[in-house]
């Protein structure tokens, strides 16, 4: 393409053309073109002739140059063999200044050496991992604000460009490896306009000057790593600058004399011999990369290429440049296809750079941007499978015959009817079994309502202490939350927190911020720390802002969206409706958040084919046994969950408690998936920390009291440690006093030689000796002393502690077996009159169920929940997809919160841990 505009148009730049030696030609002549301007280069000025009239520029290979007063006395300040090259690099970038440096980090080096600390720079969000490295060190040591927009919007740079702070604009277009398309003229021509001091700087590497220079479209610098098409050899490392500004200029050259990174002579020489082939190079390259290109897009693979007609970019990039460049990438939709592909290859040399004259392959995730983290290359769209070709001079017959070799290798093709077509779906067997299961080809459970639920905990000794290393004992309480998802086969995800303000949300599936995630495969571990740009996009993009949410809504949908995006793989977005009843009190210290993640954890394990259940039915009641060791209101037969899935939900329920809470214990969630009781040690302080189930467990009743006292957990802790701090002796005496109380309780617990009423005194008296202590520390709250007092007085004599954080929150007393009853129920009923609200439970019971999929559910005679499938649809084969024979969804959102737990009792047969 560029040596055919370049014939039919003149070119957009003013060139000197040497004038001719014989005057007797009258006619004058035409402006060189591109091709003619690479392969001539002239001295600089007078000064610079050759004394010898070489037909190539020397190589001055000296350090030092004698005399005084010469135009040149030090190389690194100046060289001749340096100043023709950049003398011919202005010349055919339309500069009026050029410089030639070690790399092209070096040049950029350079250019953001301009930057003052406190300043501000916008850049694009599809980078070059090299450039994304150097900014992310200027913000995190050198005070630099940096923006990173979508560039290919000229409009989305306009909310950063603030006068007086904005300093640069970075672009690169297109960019690397995705091929987006940047509106430089137009971009520059905003910045010139609101921000007329901030300097437009584009990295024009994949282009080169033959096919666009930046500066007649607005720009102030220009750099190209001219280690890739000003060279193409690949035999040199070389970046340079060129600017039409005489200001910018002079500080450039400052920087450059002061750094000391100026090219050496022998590189400026083998540099300048290299650009002479630029124009010849890129015209064989680039009419292949679009033989290549075409063949590729043909066969149905995405396809990134501007000279491609479904280009997005692609008017854009014909105003601004005069040819499409030589490099490409597309996406195969399987990672380890891809891998296949770039192995397979035989003249495509596997390179993590681009430029060269012979052809090169790369995925960029795994080579040239591997330094750039796995989230932010999804925020910039990079997909995991795209492969990166860069076009070089070698036959194009032979190039196509070796990739499409490398396809069929791979299966990605095939040859049929005298054709190459491409095969379907291609995807990897090992990634099958993962996706789908060995021993499966469909996924019946997601055209059935899944029913789970998660008990809440309390810490029955050593709160706050636990904070400075005291064992905490944790149970899980009767008391559960309850998650139901029902299908959906319109394309959309719906959430209804019935018990949080009876909050009720839709999304449309395919507008979630997909771009910002990349899903943790399955058989993989979440990394320990969240995927900030996921959070940051559900905040900003698929939920209204906190204030106009209720509270607490906010963050339960924000967990709920980033398991649910987190944990897609393979294109497959199940579209269901899941609703959350709780018969816990929500924000009272029982660990309702736990129990909230362990339901949404477990329900998109099973809808994203995560985990799999038991494939046989489990054991009737009679074949379990009676199980007097949980006193918990019975489920029905009750089987064991195999440990690999309640750990690998334990796993996703505390990613889901780092997003309502930073940085959790990971406590409250074990408890929740587990069931039982644990022993819990923070690590740091010198002993065993980690978390120990406490084998042989009683259960326990209590009844648990809200005092509906909002407490501030922070607060409470951060009060703790200033007294620790100004009476180190004493809060050491009582954190020590607590540690002995955790102990005893723990043994006591696990002793199952512990005759029931000597464990139930022990324990009483143990907890009211915590409890004191816990007072000593400053978290109680004069609400739980009241409770403490109705409780501990005549006739009921009761023991009570706090609970949680304290300083309000839940407050727990422990029930004897023989308690009698009338005496509970006048408890409940004092306690009600003053304002609190206590629940009757057991303590210890069971963790994570999940209703078995093998039996028929309970359908109450008197509910006429139609079957649900929004748009809804008729029993059996609808219109929109299988019905549900029997939908408990309507019953469920309906039934009262005292009534829940029984209700849920009569579904059906449970699988507990």
């Amino acid at each position: 393409m560029a040596a055919e505009s370049s014939l039919k148009k003149a070119p957009a730049y003013n060139l000197p053309t040497p004038e001719p030696e014989s005057p007797s030609l009258t006619r004058p002549r035409q402006p060189y073109r591109f091709s003619t301007l690479c392969a001539t280069v002239d001295s600089p000025d007078a000064d610079h002739k050759d004394q010898h009239g070489s037909s190539s520029v020397p190589i001055y290979q000296t350090a030092t140059f004698k005399g005084v007063g010469g135009q040149y006395d030090y190389t690194r300040s100046g060289n001749p063999t340096r100043s023709h090259l950049e003398h011919h690099i202005a010349k055919i970038s339309s500069a009026a200044h050029a410089f030639a440096v070690s790399s092209g980090m070096a040049a950029l080096d350079v250019i953001t050496r301009l930057l003052k600390p406190g300043v501000e720079v916008i850049a694009g969000d599809d980078l070059y991992g090299g450039t994304n490295r150097l900014l992310t060190y200027l913000r995190t040591h050198m005070g630099v604000t940096v923006h990173h927009v979508d560039t290919t919007k000229a409009e989305s740079v306009i909310p950063y460009l603030h006068p007086g702070k904005t300093a640069m604009v970075l672009l690169e277009s297109p960019t690397n490896p995705l091929l987006k398309i940047v509106d430089i003229a137009g971009i520059s021509a905003l910045v010139k306009e609101k921000c007329e001091d901030a300097v437009v700087v584009v990295d024009n590497t994949m282009m080169s000057p033959y096919l666009q220079r930046p500066l007649e479209h607005g720009a102030d610098i220009v750099y190209d790593s001219a280690t890739k098409y000003l060279s193409g050899h690949h035999d040199l490392m070389a970046g340079v600058i060129t600017c039409n500004r005489d200001d910018l200029a002079k500080e450039i050259a400052f920087i450059i004399n002061s750094v000391g990174n100026a090219l050496t002579p022998f590189d400026s020489f083998l540099l300048l011999r290299g650009t002479k082939t630029l124009a010849i190079r890129m015209d064989r390259q680039q009419s292949t990369s679009m033989l290549v290109a075409q063949m590729l897009s043909k066969l149905g693979f995405v396809t990134h290429y501007p000279g491609l007609p479904n280009h997005p970019g692609k008017d854009i990039h014909d105003r601004i440049s005069d040819g499409y460049g030589a490099v490409l990438s597309f996406e195969t939709g399987d990672k380890e296809l891809s891998e296949r592909i770039v192995a397979a290859t035989r003249l495509w040399g596997i390179s993590v750079s681009f430029g060269c004259v012979n052809s090169l392959i790369s995925m960029p995730c795994v080579m040239s941007h591997a330094s750039i983290d796995p989230a932010t290359r999804a925020a910039r769209g990079l997909p995991e499978d795209l492969i990166r070709l860069c076009v070089g001079i070698e036959d194009p017959a032979d190039l196509l015959d070796d990739l499409r070799h490398a396809l069929i290798e791979a299966g990605a093709i095939t040859f049929a009817a005298n054709n190459y077509i491409r095969i379907p779906n291609p995807i990897s067997r090992a990634v099958e079994k993962l996706a789908l299961g060995e021993a499966r080809t469909a996924r019946p459970q997601d055209h059935r309502e899944w029913f789970v639920s998660a008990p809440g905990k309390v810490i029955l000794f050593g709160e706050h202490a636990v904070v400075h290393g005291v064992t905490a004992v944790a149970a899980s309480v009767d008391l559960r939350c309850y998650g139901l998802t029902s299908p959906r086969y319109d394309g959309k995800l719906s959430v209804h927190f019935a018990d949080i303000n009876n909050y009720k949300h839709e999304w449309d599936i395919d507008e979630l911020p997909w771009d910002a995630v990349v899903p943790i495969p399955n058989g993989e571990v979440h990394p320990d720390t969240l995927d900030q740009r996921v959070v940051d996009a559900i905040k900003s993009r698929a939920l209204p802002s906190e204030d106009k949410m209720p509270p607490k809504t906010h963050a339960a949908a924000i967990a709920f969206l980033y398991l649910y995006m987190m944990m897609t793989s393979h294109g497959s977005r199940p579209s269901f409706h899941f609703v959350c009843r709780s018969s816990l009190p929500i924000g009272a210290g029982l660990g309702s958040s736990a129990s909230f993640s362990v339901c949404i954890a477990t329900a998109l394990l099973i809808l994203h084919g995560r985990i799999e259940l038991p494939t046989v039915p489990p054991p009737s009641r009679e074949a379990i046994g009676s199980d007097p060791g949980h006193v918990h209101v019975s489920h029905g037969g009750r089987r064991a969950i195999p440990p690999d899935i309640a750990e690998e939900t334990n796993r996703w329920a505390f990613v889901a408690e780092k997003v309502l809470h930073g940085n959790p214990s990971g406590v409250d969630n074990s408890v929740a998936v587990f069931g039982g009781a644990l022993a819990y040690v923070r690590p740091g302080f010198g002993k065993r920390s980690g978390m120990d189930q406490i084998q042989g467990f009683k259960s326990l009743r209590f009844l648990l009291i809200d005092s509906k006292v909002p407490r501030d957990t922070k607060a409470l802790v951060a009060g703790v440690a200033r007294k620790k701090a100004a009476e180190p002796e004493l809060v050491g005496k009582l954190l020590d006093a607590i540690q002995v109380i955790s102990n005893e309780a723990r043994r006591a617990l696990a002793d199952p030689e512990v005759p029931r009423n000597v464990l139930l005194s022990g324990l009483a008296s143990l907890i009211d000796e915590n409890h004191v202590h816990l007072a000593s520390l400053g978290v109680s709250h004069p609400s739980l002393e009241v409770i403490r007092a109705k409780t501990a007085g005549a006739p009921y004599r009761l023991s009570t502690k706090l609970t949680g954080a304290g300083g309000g929150g839940c407050a727990v007393t422990l029930v004897p077996d023989d308690f009698p009853e009338e005496k509970l129920q006048s408890l409940i009923k004092s306690l009600e009159a003053a304002g609190y609200e206590p629940y009757v439970t057991a303590v210890g019971g069971s963790g994570l169920g999940i209703l078995s999929p093998y039996d028929e559910i309970t359908v109450d005679e008197d509910d006429d929940s139609p079957p649900l499938s929004p748009p809804m649809t008729p029993i059996g084969e609808g219109a929109d997809g299988p019905a549900l024979q029997h939908s408990i969804r309507r019953r469920f959102e309906k039934v009262s919160s005292t009534e829940l737990s029984k209700w849920a009792s009569t579904r059906g047969k449970w699988l507990y841990v």
